[in-house]
């Protein structure tokens, strides 16, 4: 049987916030025409097929749109979930993908009883039995006991060990007559990362050996890491890697396809089908001058341009009406004298002055810098004449409130007073009349 092997589409990643929807268009319609050109029976696709957790419906529409032609040509579809996959989307629609139109949804890890292990018979009447091994997380496999009780060199050992027990009782589970295919989107030791990786999921924690592979697989097709390679182990072991160029430090790397032949008693048989479609990205560095003269080179390259030129306002600004390509521009003097060091009195100089030192310490002096930092400065200072104009007014809107009340309260004993004064002289009054009518 023929199969081809892919992942990490990441569709929806955008570079440096430019959209790259077109590219991934073109480029899973390449990998469609390489199907059906090479009459491919199976097609994997190892995970990542979104870049977000909740990709656009546009993003969908590309994805989806894409298995169904893959579908089209004949072959059968398998798919499983990555770390930026959202497995309860995938599953959501597996329903769907399912009724019918040969493609098969791995979106969470199952008992091989359970969806975990899956048999399929192809065109060409061999049979294929497929171990699905979506991603997993630390949280997902450590128990949350484990968490508090271990240190994190422990939890790296436990992940370790449980998903070498998980891979082991889905190889065991796999027909002995048939071509055994483990597929997954995990971290392997020894991988070298293709530079457009998700960090926080491809570090030491997440890292298990290739012994975790057992020798009765004839195929392990992994996603994960963006560069093809395969790895040493008891069996073939490959990254497909990503079909597009994801970051610069993916800039330099062949993006391509696995194109596999496989039968259940011969070794499995690897070819790296290279992809022409999507938008190279590269890196360029030099002076203003030199960049110029790299002009009509670049063609529609996606660019990282690194200037060796002085500072100065609006310079970033003419790389980019030079180079309209250019995504990321980065400002980088490759002067080395060594700057000189001031006994400055930060208390005896005024911030300009201050400002200006400075400057001139990095051979950046410019009237237009001088010129916003005085405005800036102007701005500031008057905000801070405000806040304490305001801090004065309500300290003395305060201070007239207290006042206020202890004159209300100095007039309200003083009428007290005065009511209960008045209430003694007449009470005084009424005791002699009261007591000549008691001798009467």
């Amino acid at each position: 049987m023929r199969i081809l092997h892919t992942a990490d589409w990441h569709v929806g990643r955008t570079i440096r916030g430019r959209d790259r929807a077109d590219e991934h268009r073109a480029v899973l319609e390449e990998i469609t025409s390489i199907a059906e050109q090479r009459e491919v029976d199976l097609v994997i696709v190892a995970g990542d097929l979104f870049d977000l957790a909740a990709p656009t419906a546009a993003s969908e529409r590309i994805v989806y749109e894409a298995l169904l032609g893959l579908a089209r040509t004949g072959a059968e579809v398998v798919l499983i979930s990555g770390n930026h996959d959202s497995p309860q989307r995938l599953r959501a629609v597996k329903p769907l993908l399912e009724s019918g139109c040969g493609v098969h949804v791995g979106a969470t890890l199952s008992r091989p009883d359970a969806g975990g292990v899956r048999n399929l018979t192809l065109r060409t009447k061999e049979i294929v039995s497929l171990a699905f091994l979506p991603f997993l997380s630390q949280r997902g496999i450590v128990k949350a006991a484990d968490l508090m009780e271990r240190d994190a060199f422990e939890h790296a050992q436990s992940y370790t060990e449980r998903l070498q027990t998980i891979v082991s009782l889905l190889a065991d589970a796999l027909e002995e007559d048939a071509v055994r295919i483990l597929i997954g989107h995990l971290s392997v030791v020894g991988a070298a990362i293709g530079g457009g990786e998700r960090s926080v999921h491809s570090g030491l924690d997440y890292m298990v050996p290739s012994t975790i592979f057992p020798s009765t697989l004839h195929y392990a097709a992994l996603g994960h890491f963006h560069r093809t390679q395969s790895i040493p182990a008891g069996c073939p072991v490959w990254y497909s890697g990503s079909p597009l160029s994801l970051d610069f430090g993916e800039g330099e790397q062949e993006k391509g396809v696995l194109v596999v032949e496989a039968t259940a008693t011969t070794p499995a048989k690897v070819e790296s089908v290279p992809l022409q479609s999507g938008r190279k990205l590269r890196t360029l560095r030099g002076t203003l001058a030199a960049l110029e003269a790299m002009v009509d080179d670049v063609g529609d390259d996606y660019l990282r341009v690194e200037v060796d030129e002085p500072y100065r306002p609006g310079l970033a600004d003419e790389v980019r009406e030079l180079l309209p390509h250019a995504v990321d521009v980065r400002i980088k003097s490759s002067s080395t004298e060594p700057r000189p060091v001031t006994d400055l009195n930060l208390t005896q100089q005024s911030p300009e002055k201050l400002f200006a030192e400075f400057l001139a310490e990095r051979k950046k002096s410019n009237d237009d810098l001088g010129r916003v930092f005085h405005e800036l400065l102007e701005m500031e200072l008057e905000s801070q004449r405000l806040e304490s104009e305001q801090e004065t007014g309500l300290e003395a809107g305060r201070e007239a409130a207290r006042e206020a009340g202890r004159e209300a309260g100095l007039e309200a004993g003083r009428e007290a007073g005065r009511e209960a004064g008045l209430e003694t002289v007449r009470e005084a009054k009424r005791r002699p009349s009261s007591k000549n009518e008691a001798d009467s």
